[in-house]
């Protein structure tokens, strides 16, 4: 089983807000299944095609493509021929943070796209009627325009753009398959690199940031509540997340949601950074790119990622007992 709800908001969070007859929960069910081929396509692809073949097929630098939906469920769209200079703010918002994505891998990580290859990265934007998401297909972005009660639109959050597009890097690095441990890590790559990310375009330090996902996301409805955002990864289980997560391995249950599970991993990378101090792209996040970019396994057990983490901060810092000793506290700190 992929990717199957590689989305910003967790399948059971939009069928509690919208009741049982969630029409994005429904959409999402289809989005799925586009999804889940992608994945096998780039699993399948990955593995037939000959030495050194994707290697030399490397565009200079991805194209940066945006679509409008204008309320309708087609895709792409009605492709827009100037994004970066367009009076809509979603189109605009969604040509500048793709871009930015894209800037952020090759500057921080030396990577070409979510591929590594120059991959176009095509985004639509105002998808469907008051559609409570965005994600990422397999093959491209889509953003919904919130409802503006529960949500509002979905561009408006750099770290949701950063988090949906690293699952187009996940397909191609870890291929996590999305359910139990492998699931959890699947979305916690993606909150950790869209926090990253995040904190790099206001040029954060850890200390500096305040960690949570999806904020800048969040309507009236739960704001009215004290709910500041989707998750947050300094404090999983805070009342102030629509969707509050567990922090320490013994929490952990299998079949448990990836947008739940992901808390266990999210905390130790935040815990991780804390401790290294800086800026969290600069080592730490440096360490869970290696991690991630070390060949795939579908099926990672949570252990084998904290285990590759601490492999690559002593490869990567070798005799930086600072570094070293924080990746390894962190997991231990939650129960790996």
């Amino acid at each position: 089983m992929y990717c199957r709800y590689c989305s910003i908001v967790p399948n059971e969070v939009l069928r509690r807000l919208e009741g049982d007859d969630s029409y994005t929960a429904k959409i999402d069910a289809e989005v799925r299944k586009v999804r889940n081929q992608a994945m096998q396509l780039t699993r399948v692809s990955q593995e037939m095609a000959p030495q050194g073949l994707l290697a030399n097929a490397i565009a200079t630098a991805p194209k940066i493509l945006v679509y409008d939906c204008k309320h309708t469920n087609s895709l792409p769209g009605t492709p827009v021929t100037n994004p970066g200079g367009s009076a809509d703010g979603s189109i605009k918002r969604c040509f500048d943070e793709t871009s930015a994505v894209a800037e952020f891998y090759k500057k921080i990580f030396g990577r070409n796209s979510v591929d590594n290859a120059g991959m176009a990265l095509l985004s639509s934007v105002h998808f469907g009627v008051n559609y409570n998401n965005a994600n990422w297909n397999g093959s491209q972005m889509l953003y919904g325009d919130g409802d503006n009660q529960i949500f509002v639109d979905f561009t408006k959050s750099s770290d949701v753009i950063g988090h949906e597009l690293t699952h187009g890097v996940t397909q191609h690095t870890l291929q996590l398959v999305y359910a139990n441990q492998s699931g959890g890590l699947n979305e916690s790559m993606s909150d950790v690199f869209g926090a990253m990310f995040r904190q790099w375009r206001k040029n954060q330090t850890v200390t500096q940031a305040d960690w949570l996902i999806g904020h800048e996301i969040m309507g009236p409805k739960p704001k009215a509540q004290g709910i500041t955002c989707l998750r947050d990864m300094a404090d999983p289980g805070a009342n102030h997340c629509l969707a509050p997560q567990p922090f320490h391995f013994s929490n952990y249950t299998p079949g448990m949601d990836p947008h739940y599970s992901s808390g266990i991993p999210n905390y130790a990378f935040y815990k991780a950074a804390m401790a290294i101090g800086g800026k969290s792209w600069e080592k730490a996040g440096q360490i869970w790119y290696r991690a991630m970019t070390a060949g795939k396994s579908p099926n990672m057990k949570m252990s084998t990622f904290a285990k590759r983490t601490r492999d690559a901060s002593k490869s990567l810092y070798p005799g930086d007992t600072k570094v070293i000793n924080a990746i390894d506290a962190a997991w231990k700190q939650v129960g790996l």
